[in-house]
């Protein structure tokens, strides 16, 4: 194995494992973190970074999205959507099983581990998806974070809305399982009540917060029942953080989008279509509620569901449009705005975008900056604002529901096991990542 050359980064303000900020330098040898320090003498050669400036933070893990590789290539694939993590600052990501073949097998888990060592420039995860009939393989594969299940918002074999083959999930096994918490039953019921209403507002009230919560009590309660690790995807009501503050087993935790908690129904009168994502948008009253469950640990870490369609498939007439849309690019930049505004601290952002997902997903080594850590670290300028453009943007669909909006902490340099993957405008597309391993 070829080890990257040594890297010293200089002078960073730098976040330790405390929250706390240090101004000095971090010295990485054969993919990890050797030393943190004041002032660093190297006895070897390395490649010196002038960090002077600017903040250094663990790399992003995002641990939910979708890079829609093999089958639905035209609207990503895993090399345009890592190219776009690097530019984020996203060093490592968890991918979902809603690709084309559905990744319910250990053959299908291996191809995307195969395609991804060929073609991803961070490091990587992929979820295996629960169907009635793969039991075997939800108890089997490897490697993989764990067992994903659409409640709701899903057709063809991934839809799991039935009591019975929930219940034999939860009942077998330990691994982690992760929710899509909307209730089908509701959907297809209130589907059929605005039939006919073409304005994308209306998908707001046909998955209405309702639907999240019923299937978001009906997980809480398989989970208690068998002691099962629950992971509750994307959650997005003030109803369903609620549900948490009073009731959250130790075993179970949850995500919140930067959508859901920086967007509200009223985006739907500015950019439309493009507003639409499963779980949709909510009122102002949920964006403030999850905030506040968020700062409270209610609510345990941030992820993107990057979930990117072409413009022209956006363009389509609702209800024929998809839901989804792209976010790794904007994910950390808006977060550090967020705190540079006094709604977090840029501590919490770390937390809730790098290690509390490490922890969360068993990965080792990763969401700190000490030695013995990977040397997956990214530096941002918190002195400098610059709008979302669509046309800086490496995603392959080329738009963001956040265009325009003036952002601070964008990466300066992005760096994935010990190389330098994003510097100053440029991606490095020579670096591969590695798969993830959990424990």
């Amino acid at each position: 194995m070829s080890f990257p050359e040594s890297l010293l980064i200089r002078r960073a303000n730098i976040i330790l494992p405390d929250g706390d900020f240090m101004v000095g330098d971090v010295l990485t040898r054969h993919n990890q973190i050797v030393e943190v320090a004041p002032e660093i003498y190297p006895t070897t050669t390395v490649t010196e970074i002038d960090a002077q400036g600017l903040t250094l933070l663990p790399g992003v893990i995002d641990p939910q999205v979708h890079f829609r590789e093999p089958g639905l290539e035209h609207k990503e694939d895993l090399f345009t959507a890592s190219c776009a993590c690097a530019k984020g600052g996203v060093t490592s990501f968890l991918e979902m099983p809603n690709t084309r073949p559905l990744t319910t097998t250990q053959p299908a888990l291996d191809d995307k581990l195969q395609r991804a060592s060929q073609k991803c420039l961070v490091n990587y995860g992929f979820f295996i998806g629960a169907t009635t009939e793969n039991l075997p393989d939800l108890l089997s594969a490897n490697p993989t974070p764990g067992i994903k299940i659409f409640m709701g918002s899903m057709h063809g074999q991934l839809l799991m809305d039935q009591e019975e083959a929930l219940e034999a999930i939860f009942a077998q096994g330990s691994r982690l399982i992760a929710v899509h918490a909307e209730d089908q039953a509701r959907i297809n019921q209130r589907r059929q009540e605005f039939a006919g209403i073409h304005d994308p507002a209306i998908h707001s009230q046909i998955q209405d917060n309702q639907a999240a919560l019923l299937a978001t009590q009906r997980a809480l309660n398989l989970s208690r029942k068998y002691q099962r690790r629950l992971h509750i995807l994307h959650m997005s009501t003030a109803e369903e953080a609620e549900l948490l503050r009073q009731d959250k087993p130790s075993w179970v935790t949850a995500e919140v989008t930067p959508q859901h908690l920086l967007l509200n129904t009223s985006a739907y009168e500015t950019i439309g279509t493009l507003a639409q994502m499963n779980p949709p948008l909510r009122s102002p009253h949920d964006n403030q509620v999850l905030w506040q469950a968020l700062r409270d640990g209610v609510i345990d870490f941030i992820a993107t569901d990057h979930a990117p369609h072409t413009l022209a498939e956006k363009a389509q007439e609702y209800p024929h449009t998809p839901s989804g849309m792209p976010g790794v690019e904007t994910s950390l930049p808006l977060m550090l705005t967020a705190a540079m505004n006094g709604q977090c601290t840029v501590s919490q952002v770390v937390k809730w975008m790098s290690q509390a997902v490490a922890v969360a997903y068993g990965i080792p080594n990763k969401g700190a900056i000490a030695p013995g850590y990977d040397a997956d670290l990214v530096l941002v300028d918190l002195n400098t604002y610059r709008p979302v453009r669509r046309e800086e943007l490496l995603t392959k669909c080329r738009w963001s529901p956040f265009e325009g909006w003036n952002l601070t902490g964008w990466p300066v340099t992005t760096i994935v096991g010990g190389r330098i993957v994003y510097d100053q405008g440029q991606v490095n597309t020579e670096v591969r990542g590695q798969a993830l391993t959990f424990v």
